[in-house]
Parts: C-alpha cells; sequence; structure tokens
C-alpha cells in the first residue's frame, strides 16, 4: 500500500476485506468469530453492556454500594490503581531496550507497549464510570492548576502519558495502514518518546501511592507509611515484568501462527531473562516492605487478623514469588517462571484492592462490599479490553513483521 488513505488499486469493499475481515468474505469472517471464546464474551458483554448504560442513566447511587463513608469501592481498586501498576510493563520494556540497550527484548516490546496503552486507556474508561460527573474528568487538570495537588499531577501525567503510548505504538498502525513516510517519522521519536514516557510513569505511579498519604485515619496503619509512594512505584515495575511474561506466555499459544518459529525459540529464554529482573526487584520490595513495617513500630497489630493477612501479602505474594522466580532461573525452567508471573500478578491486584478497599476505611461501622453491578462492569471493562488486543494484535504487525517492512522488531 501507498502512503494515501488506502490503495488505489483497491476499492473500499477489498479494502475492509483485506484489513478488517482479514482476507476473507464477509459470511465467512462472520462464520469464523462462531467459537467458545467468543460465546463466553457473547454473553458477559449481553450481561455488562446494558448495566453499563443502566449505572449512567440511574447514577452511581443506584448502581453501587459505594457510600459518602465508603466513596471508593472496586472500580478504583481494580479498575484504576490495579490497571496502572499491570499496565506498567509498556514502559518497563521500552526503557530496558531504548534506553538501557537490552536488545535482546525488541520481539516483545510492542507487545507490552499494546498492553500498556490499552491498559491506560481502559483505566480511563473505568474512571468514568466510577466518577459521579465523568464529564468532569478534565476539571482537576485545569481547575487546580498547580503542583499543590496529588490528582493535578496524576490526571497531567495519565493523560500525557497515553499520548506517549499512543505514539509509541503508531508506528505498527502506519505500518498496517502502509503509511510510510508517517512511520520513518513516528521511528525517529522513538527515544524521546521513551524517555519521556519513563519521567510521566515515575511520576504518577509514585503520586498515586501518595493519595494515601492524606488518609493516615483511613488506611491501617500496617498498610500506611510514609514510604508507600515509592511502594506504588517499585510494585508497578514488579507488574509491568510479571505481566510482559504473561502476556508473552499467553500470545506464544493463542496467536501461535503469528509469531517467528525463531522467536517462538527465544520465548524461553526472554521469559527467564525476565524473571531474573522480576526476582531481584521483588526481593528488594519485600525489604522496602519491611522498613515500612519497622518505621511504623506496629508489629502488636501482626497477631490481628490484619495482621494475618499484611503477613500473607508479604510473604506469600513478595518474598516466596522472588525465591521462585531465582529458582525458574536457576534451574531454566520458564513454564515455572510463567506460573510465578502469572501469581505476582495476582499479588499485585490484591496489594492494591487491600489499601484501596480492604485495609481502606478498616474501622468503619459500615464496611463497603461490592455488589453485583460493580463487580460486572469491571468484568465487561477488562472483557472489552481482551477483545480489543486480540482484535489488534489479529490485524496488525505486534508479534510478527509486516512484509514491507522486514526489520520492523529491531527498529521499534
Amino acid at each position: 500500500m501507498t502512503d494515501t488513505t488506502m490503495d488505489p488499486g483497491l476499492g473500499t469493499r477489498a479494502w475492509f476485506t483485506e484489513k478488517i475481515f482479514l482476507g476473507m468474505p464477509l459470511r465467512d469472517y462472520l462464520k469464523s468469530l462462531l467459537t467458545p471464546a467468543n460465546a463466553v464474551f457473547a454473553l458477559i458483554l449481553a450481561v455488562g453492556v446494558p448495566l453499563i448504560v443502566y449505572r449512567f442513566a440511574f447514577g452511581i447511587g443506584a448502581s453501587t454500594h459505594l457510600t459518602q463513608m465508603n466513596p471508593w469501592g472496586i472500580w478504583i481498586g481494580l479498575d484504576v490503581m490495579s490497571g496502572v501498576a499491570l499496565a506498567a510493563g509498556g514502559f518497563t520494556l521500552a526503557t530496558a531496550v531504548y534506553i538501557l540497550g537490552l536488545e535482546e527484548y525488541h520481539p516483545i516490546v510492542r507487545p507490552a507497549v499494546l498492553t500498556g496503552f490499552l491498559g491506560y486507556l481502559f483505566v480511563v474508561i473505568g474512571l468514568c464510570a466510577d466518577l459521579g460527573r465523568p464529564w468532569k474528568l478534565p476539571v482537576p487538570m485545569v481547575y487546580s492548576y498547580g503542583t499543590g495537588s496529588v490528582m493535578f499531577e496524576v490526571g497531567w501525567c495519565v493523560a500525557l502519558y497515553l499520548t506517549v503510548l499512543a505514539l509509541e505504538f503508531s508506528p505498527v498502525a502506519f505500518e498496517w495502514l502502509g503509511f510510510k513516510r508517517a512511520r520513518a517519522w513516528a521511528i525517529r521519536l522513538t527515544l524521546a518518546l521513551t524517555i519521556l514516557g519513563t519521567c510521566l510513569s515515575t511520576l504518577h505511579q509514585s503520586s498515586l501511592g501518595a493519595l494515601f498519604l492524606m488518609m493516615p485515619h483511613r488506611v491501617h496503619p500496617l498498610w500506611y507509611s510514609g514510604f508507600v509512594p515509592i511502594f506504588f512505584f517499585v510494585s508497578a515495575i514488579i507488574a509491568g515484568l510479571s505481566m510482559v511474561i504473561v502476556e508473552s506466555g499467553l500470545s506464544h499459544r493463542v496467536f501461535k501462527s503469528q509469531i517467528d518459529p525463531h522467536h517462538h525459540a527465544q520465548a524461553d529464554k526472554l521469559t527467564l531473562g525476565l524473571a531474573r529482573g522480576a526476582a531481584v526487584v521483588l526481593f528488594a520490595y519485600f525489604f522496602l516492605k519491611l522498613q515500612g513495617l519497622v518505621d511504623s513500630g506496629r508489629f502488636d497489630l501482626l497477631l490481628t487478623p490484619y495482621g494475618y493477612w499484611f503477613l500473607f501479602e508479604v510473604v506469600g505474594f513478595v518474598l516466596a514469588p522472588s525465591f521462585l522466580f531465582a529458582i525458574a532461573v536457576r534451574r531454566q525452567k520458564a513454564t515455572l517462571a510463567r506460573w510465578v508471573a502469572a501469581w505476582t500478578v495476582l499479588g499485585i491486584v490484591v496489594n492494591r484492592l487491600n489499601l484501596s478497599v480492604i485495609a481502606f476505611n478498616y474501622n468503619a461501622p459500615q464496611r463497603y462490599v461490592p455488589g453485583f453491578i460493580e463487580i460486572m462492569i469491571s468484568v465487561t471493562i477488562i472483557t472489552i479490553g481482551i477483545m480489543t488486543f486480540r482484535w489488534i494484535v489479529n490485524r496488525m504487525p505486534v508479534l510478527h513483521e509486516h512484509p514491507d517492512f522486514p526489520q520492523a522488531h529491531e527498529e521499534a
């Protein structure tokens, strides 16, 4: 294709057949959608989409168990706090490859950036569901102009980083559309975008933790610490590395036909390399958590129900995975590393839910428990994110090289 919107030799129908319908006639394409996975997705959407409409039609009070006493729920803990952390693979891998020069990880940069972009995009979508007046989402970015507001910094950083991720991923879209000059322009921006993205990620990952510094009376003492911003940033790196391992493992199974055999052979080596980094960062994170406990001095709370849960989080989701990652690397067990990465991802979600839901308002007389509508809307948003990832990977050169750009995975 040329640098125009579509090849002059192709009509609109032929363009859609090639680019949207995977080269199949419309009838055959629709038949190809009749799969068990799509049936499950359709069932989730059939229930979830009407509930999203219900939420916006009747308001947040009618569709959630949130109250003035418990204003944060699963949409903040899972959709926003966890989503931002799990989307950190984009800046983690881009930094490793383009700044630190770890060129061997080039083959997995594109899916990592795509995961990061969709993660942040659906975080914003999830946040819209959580806000009582979602149309006022930009207000903290312009009304409270200044450095005194944490939300001002978070809002601007997330908006700017989402833009950076879109630009980082743009070479893939330009290759798919045949926009050679636009692609060449985007490739030249790679290093600058990576540096900017790393700075923005460092700021807003830690600033999300800084939100809790203002609420010492709401967060349980075992989770409250002056180190929370550091905890959030370091755990985001762990989440990014682990999520890339999980995504890479699933992609090599689900999209096996799209991946070059040479990259298949490299998969285990790259997985173990990421596992090595995750083991080191997890071990450092464990000692940071211990430092936070020592700083609070609340050892007496460890022998309480909340204390047992805190110890399970720190030992079960931090210390144990660090050793298991190390064992996987030492014994060259890539499959073990993938299972440990999935467990670590779960641990990051548990940590974010602990801070924002479970250990939040721990002493309130009325505790928050998410309702069916809240859970179902979160599941629906995650499902749409997975479907979007699959749609893009099936069409764009994310896991494979475009014939017109044979060295693309070595450039960006």
